[in-house]
């Protein structure tokens, strides 16, 4: 039997065509950004998980007398035009951005993943149909397509989602298929293949799980822009509609009074951007494998 010098002796040659190790994540090398990235993404989910733990005020309803007051140990991040607790609607506006996040981006992974992974699999014309397609969608500018989508829609947390899932197709297909064909020719799928397993069989046990490595990362980066997508819209008044409290609109709603009460848009700004930056520095924790 043939075989192979390494730094740790000889191994045998088969070896060789084994798939790659699945890497671990160690704890050593945890950063404390990484630490206060999922904090800050661990207590936005928990605001909209049970918001009522945080706040006990309600986010639609003013307190008559109680308009533009600053922030204090009654109001921690004061009150809006009509009296309603800013910080209780940032708390209770996580369900919104969140859930219209995660479905936005379960809208592009599941489409994107699915037309790259047959695409680099299977090749040939299929292969070059659908990569002009996802061309066409890197050709229209995000938002634009967004409106458009909207538009025929109509207005809603929902349809704000899809129209935001949709432009994440493109970057997922790209993606996949580029992994796909980088495994494709690995020695272990080729030794799958050379084994007898059928297509259908090496693409699910091979192909598709040591493709999904940065695909997984992408989507933390996906869900941090799909918050300041949704937030964008909701901005413009293409998303929730008044007075569901979505960081976007919330945003929009204090921007006439940044010279009287700029902790309306302040607030929610810091919420959105502190999100957004987490789900980056998750990802890149997620791609570096640590």
């Amino acid at each position: 039997m043939t075989t192979l010098e390494t730094s740790a002796g000889l191994l045998p040659a088969r070896t060789a065509a084994k798939e790659p190790a699945r890497r671990t994540f160690r704890l050593s090398h945890i950063s404390f950004g990484l630490v206060l990235a999922w904090l800050i993404l661990g207590t936005a989910l928990l605001w909209a998980i049970a918001p009522g733990l945080f706040t006990i005020y309600n986010p639609i309803e003013g307190v008559p007398g109680g308009q533009l007051k600053p922030p204090s140990a009654l109001h921690l991040l004061g009150t809006d035009s009509l009296g309603r607790d800013l910080f209780a609607r940032i708390v209770h506006g996580a369900v919104h951005s969140l859930s219209g996040a995660v479905a936005a981006v379960t809208v592009g992974l599941v489409v994107g993943t699915g037309l790259g992974l047959f695409a680099g699999a299977i090749g040939g014309r299929i292969d070059a149909v659908i990569m002009r397609f996802v061309d066409v969608l890197l050709s229209v500018p995000t938002l634009l397509l967004s409106l458009s989508i909207i538009i025929l829609l109509g207005f809603g947390t929902l349809n704000a989602a899809i129209a935001v899932g949709a432009t994440a197709i493109a970057g997922f297909a790209r993606l996949m298929r580029s992994e796909v064909v980088r495994v494709r020719r690995a020695d272990y799928v080729e030794a799958a293949f050379g084994s007898g397993g059928t297509f259908w069989n090496v693409l699910r046990r091979h192909i598709l799980p040591n493709s999904l490595t940065s695909v997984i990362a992408y989507t933390a980066v996906q869900f941090g822009w799909a918050i300041l997508q949704l937030s964008t819209l909701g901005f413009l008044g293409y998303g929730a509609p008044p007075p569901t409290p979505e960081w976007g609109l919330l945003i929009a709603e204090g921007r006439n009074y940044l010279a009287t009460a700029w902790w309306l848009t302040a607030a929610p700004g810091f919420v959105v951007v502190a999100v957004v930056l987490s789900a980056n520095r998750i990802s890149q924790s997620i791609g570096r494998g640590r």
